[in-house]
């Protein structure tokens, strides 16, 4: 793809040809694995208190449990939206289909934290196959302008709803079944697939591929592992050698990665589409509204269940009507976008991601009705600002690169979780522990315990049988209360900035 790439407007959508019955089939199909890669990065946080349990791992090795597979993932999504162009993506998603139900069985089963460990490795490996295979797929099976925006938005919003569905589904199965059977959910769900996926899903690649290069897949991996990680750390230790060598090291590669695409005839991502500013900034918002979602359940899943009060499938039904929405405005954007332009429609999603934020720290503590509220408005934001993003990536890209665009995007969701989670967990954990107010006497063990998370707190008050337990839970609450004012006012200074820049990059931006 050249500097001159395509602009996104497509003419001539009347000529298209329509998608056929077959053809919403074969989307009802693709979504599977959208949904299943969505719940599953949410719905483990749910299993880790039974897993310390059952496996007895060490505090390294259940942070890797945790980290190993969105890591893996990261790092090899734009390989693999390569290897779709190259191989086909139909073939890619089903290896990856199959791949993820066979070690989804086996992780359930683990009988130790290393197994563990090794199968969530290889759960990233094959997840990495599953999503740009998706998108990409969806490209080229709806030629016409309008259908396709509708199949984004409900690709959208399955993506964005599994990540909060991913709580209500986790609360269920581990009130009835072991922890292993969030692993195994993976299988009823891709079996469908499997079954239904080589009969409806058209086969795409593209007809002239160029060599595989081995250094570009390194550096590519050694780009994102290492910043993904370095985030990370940064969350949960601060600045320090664990974080910044590790960003460094992926700061380099990424570096010299584009200066290698840039340099070859055939380069394995299309780089110089970033030099479309209606492009980069689709990938922008779509990377901001992921983080914009994923820090909000960071801290309304914690809200609900241990300020609240609510169990955790309570705490997951609590979250239906904002999911509900966020499914609901995907699709409503669709017949907007024949009438509005997509810059004003990806700003007033980015702007009522702002307005949820600022529910949430305008109100100190927010009661339960608020905070809901908030995350409603938040997931009409997300919905809509998702649906039009994704069009303008793909529709900026020719079908024979889908692939390598939608490995772009998908990257831009994983580099929004990780961010969401990192930057204002990091912030929250931060402000609670300087306004927690301990009581005298306590020993150190137990203070270092309260003073990492609110559940920690509230865990030691419930083991004191003095006066001053009520203080102590009194007290994390309201530090854990007013750390989410703070993250909320810097998620909402953040969607305004994204809300500006996306009126500059996507001025120019036109939609068939």
């Amino acid at each position: 793809m050249s500097a001159s790439a395509p602009s996104p407007q497509l003419s001539g959508a009347a000529q298209q040809p329509r998608a056929t019955a077959r053809h919403w089939f074969a989307l009802t199909v693709l979504m599977l694995p959208v949904l299943l890669v969505a719940v599953d990065n949410t719905v483990l946080s749910f299993a880790i208190p039974e897993i310390s349990t059952s496996l007895s791992p060490s505090a390294p090795e259940l942070l890797w449990i945790v980290d190993i597979y969105p890591l893996v993932l990261a790092g090899l999504l734009v390989s693999m939206g390569s290897f779709a162009d190259r191989i086909g993506r139909k073939r890619l998603l089903l290896i990856g289909g199959a791949g993820f139900t066979v070690v989804s069985a086996l992780a359930a089963f683990a009988p130790n934290a290393a197994w563990l460990i090794a199968a969530r490795a290889l759960l990233g490996f094959f997840g990495a196959m599953l999503m740009p295979s998706t998108l990409s797929l969806i490209r080229n099976i709806f030629l016409d302008p309008r259908q396709r925006r509708t199949a984004i938005a409900i690709w959208a919003a399955g993506f964005s709803g599994g990540a909060a569905l991913g709580p209500i589904v986790g609360g269920f199965l581990l009130e009835h079944f072991w922890w292993g059977s969030v692993f195994l959910l993976a299988v009823p769900v891709l079996i469908p697939l499997l079954v239904f996926g080589p009969i409806f899903i058209p086969e795409s690649r593209d007809p002239k591929p160029g060599r595989v290069d081995p250094v570009s897949i390194a550096l590519s991996f050694t780009a994102m592992v290492p910043l993904v990680f370095g985030i990370k750390s940064y969350a949960t230790e601060g600045f320090g050698i664990a974080s910044i060598a590790p960003a460094t090291i992926g700061l380099l590669s990424a570096w010299l990665f584009v200066r290698r695409q840039l340099r070859r005839k055939d380069p394995m991502l299309e780089v110089q589409l970033f030099k479309n500013p209606v492009f980069t900034g689709a990938v922008l918002a779509n990377l901001l509204s992921v983080f914009s979602l994923v820090g909000f359940l960071f801290f309304i899943s914690q809200h609900l269940q241990l300020v609240e009060g609510l169990t955790p499938p309570q705490a997951g039904l609590a979250l239906l009507p904002g999911l509900a929405v966020t499914v609901l405005a995907g699709l409503a954007v669709v017949p907007l976008a024949r009438r509005v332009r997509p810059v004003w429609l990806v700003t007033a999603g980015l702007l009522l991601n702002a307005l949820g934020y600022g529910l949430v720290a305008l109100i100190d503590p927010p009661p339960i009705t608020v905070v809901l509220l908030a995350f409603a408005i938040l997931g009409a934001g997300i919905g809509a600002a998702e649906t039009i993003s994704n069009d303008l990536i793909l529709s900026s890209a020719p079908a024979n690169k889908a692939g390598a665009a939608s490995a772009i995007s998908e990257t831009a969701y994983e580099l929004g979780s990780v961010l969401g989670t990192a930057i204002l967990g990091s912030i929250l954990a931060a402000v609670y522990r300087q306004n927690l107010q301990l009581p005298a006497g306590l020993a150190t063990e137990a203070q270092h315990k309260a003073e990492g998370t609110l559940g920690g707190a509230l865990e030691i008050a419930g083991k004191m049988g003095d006066g001053s337990a009520e203080a102590l839970r009194n007290s994390a609450m309201a530090a854990f209360d007013h750390g989410a004012s703070v993250i909320a006012v810097v998620g909402g200074v953040l969607m305004l900035a994204a809300a500006v820049l996306a009126v500059f990059t996507l001025r120019r931006a036109k939609i068939g």
